[in-house]
């Protein structure tokens, strides 16, 4: 039996979906612990391209159990759709659903939305889909539990409790002439999409551990990354959950077994969609291209991603705080042409060096301290063997490798699942 997690080191969008949808072939279980449908994972294989928000990438194994865990929150609508889009491709996705997670309902996004608005250009760049009133709400005992599904006359009547006690604080808070919604509508919303999930929900703990049990092995997928944590990453622009491995027993919902593995996921250029501070960006002209050539787009929103050098700084810190074991280094592929590429080492403010990653206070006026490397221009997107890459590219992957402190086992030369060194 092995447990491993699968976590970003970075901001997120570091290319967790290709890694989980490589690495559950050997999986018995894939468990997503955290999050809800506001960032997305890319997935290529030979069922062809998918973003995928809520399912667990390990959904194209029909032998994977993918299960949600107890630590997201779901927007019901949101999971149907992506189910269905599975099965119009001719996916069967096997999922169950924890009996504990908790619901993302239409009154959460509308509250994210008009949150963002209020405060205008001081706004945290949420996707506006609801996962922090979500989670606040869980916070304040104010949620549904998906469970609750499973008891129509209950859940229909304490979410009517619930949605009432919202109309009233997001009319007075936001304030408006006409109701910001009709609580017969959240009602209806839930017994349509509530009906389609019921029959997935259960506790997905006793999986788990019966799966433990009989020596199967499980990997845990989490959402974002470090830098994103809503304790340890660039707060307040996190997000509103745990996105760290040490979190995975909980938000999967698996007690009493140690972590084997902790694969934290780096591209090998650094990316940020959203707000918050980020200081090895590239200069407009530099970054516009890379974002074009290697497509850096928000997986759920389509907002184009922030570009920068490699943040040596920012991803030392972030293995180390995901606990990494090993590293796997995505999107080397996409350098290839650039003559000189940059790795940050340390920081510079008010005259101090730093090589720690530091608070906001000091990231929003930090400037990058750099390296420089040689880069290539052969086209390595067909390369299996570390040793047959340009000796520049190898040269820099171990660089970072030296920098970081953790050793990188797997290397990304393109999206799809087997364009994958194994070192």
């Amino acid at each position: 039996m092995s447990i491993q997690v699968v976590v970003g080191a970075n901001w997120g969008d570091e290319g967790k979906g290709r890694m989980v949808d490589y690495l559950a072939r050997d999986a018995a279980f894939v468990a997503r612990y955290q999050g809800g449908n506001n960032a997305g994972h890319t997935v290529v294989n030979e069922f062809g391209e998918f973003k995928l928000h809520l399912l667990p990438s390990g959904v194209f194994y029909p032998g994977v159990t993918n299960i949600l865990g107890p630590g997201m929150v779901i927007d019901l609508e949101g999971l149907v759709a992506e189910m269905d889009e599975l099965t119009a491709s001719g996916i069967t996705p096997n999922i169950r659903i924890s009996d504990r997670a908790t619901i993302c309902f239409p009154f959460h996004r509308l509250e994210d939305g008009l949150e963002e608005d209020r405060l205008g250009k001081n706004a945290y760049g949420s996707t506006r889909r609801g996962i922090a009133p979500a989670y606040g709400d869980r916070t304040v005992k104010k949620a549904m539990q998906i469970g609750e599904l499973l008891y129509p006359e209950r859940f229909n009547k304490r979410l009517r409790q619930i949605a009432e006690w919202k109309l009233e604080r997001l009319e007075a808070f936001y304030g408006n002439d006409a109701p910001l919604f009709q609580v017969d509508d959240i009602l209806d919303w839930a017994e349509n999409f509530g009906s389609r999930i019921r029959p997935f929900i259960t506790d997905t703990s006793v999986l788990l551990e019966q799966g433990a049990a009989q020596g199967k092995n499980i990997l845990f997928e989490a959402q974002l990354g470090t830098l994103r944590d809503l304790n340890f990453g660039i707060y307040p622009f996190t997000t509103s959950s745990c996105t760290l491995a040490s979190y995975a027993p909980i938000g999967g919902g698996l007690f009493g077994h140690k972590i084997d593995t902790v694969i934290a996921v780096v591209k090998a250029f650094s990316t940020c969609v959203g707000e918050g501070p980020f200081v090895t960006e590239m200069d407009k002209e530099e970054g516009d291209a890379l974002r074009e050539f290697a497509k850096e787009y928000g997986a759920a929103t389509g907002r184009p991603r922030t570009v920068g050098h490699f943040d040596a700084v920012a991803t030392r810190y972030g293995a180390y705080t995901q606990g990494a074991n090993t590293i796997a280094l995505t999107k080397l592929d996409s350098l290839s042409g650039r003559k000189t590429l940059k790795i940050c080492t340390h920081y510079q403010w008010q005259g101090n060096t730093y090589d720690r990653f530091p608070l906001n206070a000091v990231l929003e006026e930090a400037t990058p301290e750099y390296i420089e490397m040689p880069g290539w221009d052969e086209d390595i997107s067909g390369v299996r063997d570390f040793d047959e890459l340009p000796s520049p590219a190898q040269d820099y992957v171990l660089e970072i490798e030296k920098i970081i402190a953790c050793p990188i086992q797997y290397v990304s030369v393109g999206p799809e699942r087997e364009a994958l060194i194994v070192r």
